[in-house]
């Protein structure tokens, strides 16, 4: 989709990475002048992503440097474009993984922007204009108000923030799988107690399902049941835990990035069970077909939503009071914290303090 060429006259504090080492230092650099289908959002909190490690050390391949990450940004509304709807100044806003689609094709127009072929995201994408997009590791930012969601005001602006990757990316397979306030209560299983995986305990919880995690670290019992409420423990790496385990489970959300077979997971699941990924690794999984066949078991992958579900999702989490676990740091503590992530230290989201560090 074509618009007039903004110009780019506003300069903005971020922090950028300018080459593979990966090293976040302060950045000065230019956004667009607010267009007529544009909002303009003093940024107070970004959350930091494992793709965040990614597109700093270019690790796919894509990056377009200087990059400027973060994609779990809210803040406040300071100025709204002529054409814009439902937004106005100072309304708590937020912006997620998508900064620009077609706006045209099936799924556009369906509000599944996020599988739309020419989707441009929040940074290292290329909007409309042509010029680079950069993220919210910044002070402000300039946003196409179709792709900005609202902030429910019972929620905390820093503990929201990653919602708007981690919470969206959990809770779209939930809701495809009619784990959304259904009725018929099931029995769910996440795999992995990180970022996402946190979210999706508090999800499945809150819609009253029989939530049991699984995962290779005997420490996270404690946390699962103890700090997030999840009603079952399995440690993945404990055969008789497994085995105990096989065919008691509906459904199950795979959130682990690393390598692993997905055969042992397969076999948690009741004959006609799905399972659900959402996690990436690098190198691709292992998938047995005896459990598949043997178990007429499914296996879906899943990704942000689009627009339509981000806000529904904001919706849902100030109905249950869900936010996310996190660290709140400096704008000069986030190379110290994309170490300590890329270690899994961290329970279970960092985010960045924006708007009270940007200028200290």
């Amino acid at each position: 989709m074509a618009q007039t060429t903004p110009n780019h006259t506003q300069s903005v504090v971020g922090w950028a990475a300018h080459d593979p080492s990966g090293k976040i230092t302060p950045y000065i650099f230019k956004r667009r002048e607010n267009g007529v289908n544009d909002v303009t959002i003093k940024i107070l909190y970004c959350g930091i992503c494992h793709t965040d490690i990614h597109h700093i050390k270019n690790d796919w391949g894509i990056t377009m440097y200087p990059v400027v990450p973060g994609h779990e940004i809210t803040g406040i509304i300071t100025k709204v474009g002529s054409n814009v709807k439902n937004f106005k100044v100072g309304d708590r806003a937020a912006v997620g993984c998508l900064a620009a689609a077609c706006m045209e094709c099936e799924f556009c127009k369906d509000s599944q922007e996020n599988y739309c072929d020419k989707i441009q995201f929040t940074y290292n994408g290329i909007f409309w204009d042509g010029s680079i997009t950069y993220g919210g590791y910044s002070e402000m930012l300039v946003a196409d108000y179709r792709f900005v969601v609202h902030v429910p005001e019972n929620i905390a602006m820093d503990a929201a923030a990653p919602l708007l990757c981690a919470g969206i990316t959990v809770f779209c397979p939930m809701k495809d799988n009619n784990l959304i306030d259904s009725p018929a209560k099931k029995r769910i299983g996440i795999v992995g107690l990180g970022g996402l995986g946190h979210v999706a305990v508090k999800f499945g919880k809150a819609f009253g399902h029989h939530v049991t995690v699984i995962s290779t670290s005997p420490s996270k019992e404690k946390e699962a049941k103890e700090l997030l409420g999840a009603d079952e423990f399995i440690l993945s790496t404990n055969a008789m835990q497994m085995q105990a385990g096989k065919r008691t489970l509906d459904f199950i959300l795979d959130t682990v990035s690393a390598k692993h077979s997905l055969g042992p997971i397969l076999e948690l699941l009741e004959v006609n069970g799905t399972l659900s990924v959402v996690g990436a690794p690098e190198a691709p999984f292992e998938l047995p077909s005896f459990p598949l066949i043997f178990g007429k078991r499914s296996v879906k992958g899943s990704m942000t939503g689009g627009m339509r579900e981000t806000q529904e999702m904001m919706n849902v989490c100030g109905k249950y009071n869900i936010t996310c676990n996190i660290e709140v740091i400096k704008p000069d503590q986030i190379n110290e914290a994309l170490d300590r992530l890329a270690r899994n230290d961290v329970r279970y989201r960092f985010v960045i303090d924006i708007a009270g560090g940007a200028r200290e």
